[in-house]
């Protein structure tokens, strides 16, 4: 049995595989923000609670919002911040009592994705999460592209490419830069805009929802937001040129992002000719957490 763990900025998931990648149980709880050593509790109850009601143990493979350092084997860039600098891999396999396998969460969602998912037999998968943050993974043949530094496929740190005279330099970003990727192509980033333009804080969610109904400062600030995203996905398509795009996270399921971004992309990509599919997670907000458990081989 291969156990995976998902441990976002807001909850914690664990899911439970058999051999062929069949579901065993599944299941959630708030993330302790802020706190390293509860979140470390939360992990192990996880664990404990998969392996009661299944009656077996398991590998155990982790996505986090960051990466660990080859220099230090310390995790860093994680925007769930109280967890830099410290030695995750070895406080879990202490905790657990085994080996446990960690990654990025967007290479997690690269992998769950490549395997059995949306870009299941592609060779190389770009894979990005927009939710509370925007990141982004790199699966080819089906495994995580790491890279020499553990950084591969971190754009979020990016400053937004081709940005316009209006749009800088952009808010703050946690990483220290503004204008990022991760901060105006996220969930978040829709909800900045908005409020910047409006004066009113709604979740992207109100929106979305809002631009259906024909609200015209939402549905700019949705253009705005597929224009950002498109122009981020062009950069990655003129670096990688992967055989498919596939979106996780919250605004994943919104179904106008499909329609909108090939246009969006098209101006920036260097080529004559592109065609590309963007697909939806096939496993949607939970494909990260098998991807985790599929760290272990399949």
């Amino acid at each position: 049995m291969r156990l995976g763990i998902d441990w976002g900025g807001t909850k914690m998931e664990i899911i439970a595989l058999d051999a062929a990648g069949a579901e065993r149980f599944r299941a959630r709880r708030p993330t302790p923000r802020g706190d390293y050593d509860a979140c470390i509790r939360a992990v192990v109850e996880l664990v404990a609670e998969a392996e009661t009601v299944t009656g077996e143990s398991g590998t155990v493979g982790l996505g986090i919002p960051g990466s660990l350092s080859p220099a230090t084997g310390l995790v860093k860039n994680a925007n769930s911040t109280w967890m830099n600098g410290k030695p995750l891999d070895r406080d879990l396999e202490a905790a657990l009592g085994r080996p446990v396998r960690i990654q990025n969460d967007a290479n997690c969602l690269a992998v769950s994705e490549a395997t059995d998912g949306a870009g299941a037999g592609a060779h190389l998968v770009h894979a990005i999460i927009i939710g509370t943050g925007c990141g982004s993974g790199i699966a080819i043949d089906g495994r995580a592209l790491r890279g020499a530094n553990g950084i591969a496929g971190e754009w979020g740190n990016v400053t937004l490419p081709w940005m316009r005279e209006d749009e800088f330099p952009g808010p703050d970003c946690w990483t220290g830069h503004r204008g990022t990727i991760d901060r105006l192509c996220s969930g978040t980033g829709l909800q900045w805009d908005y409020e910047t333009t409006t004066g009113t804080a709604l979740t992207g969610a109100d929106i979305v929802a809002r631009m259906r109904e024909g609200e015209r400062a939402a549905g700019a600030s949705f253009a705005r937001y597929v224009s950002r995203l498109g122009r981020a996905m062009a950069m990655a398509a003129n670096l990688l040129d992967p055989d498919v795009f596939v979106l996780g996270g919250g605004l994943s399921n919104v179904a106008e992002l499909y329609d909108r971004l090939p246009d969006a992309m098209a101006p920036y990509i260097f080529s004559d000719r592109y065609t590309v599919p963007i697909r939806k997670a096939r496993h949607g907000d939970s494909s990260g957490v098998r991807g985790a458990a599929w760290l272990w081989g399949g």
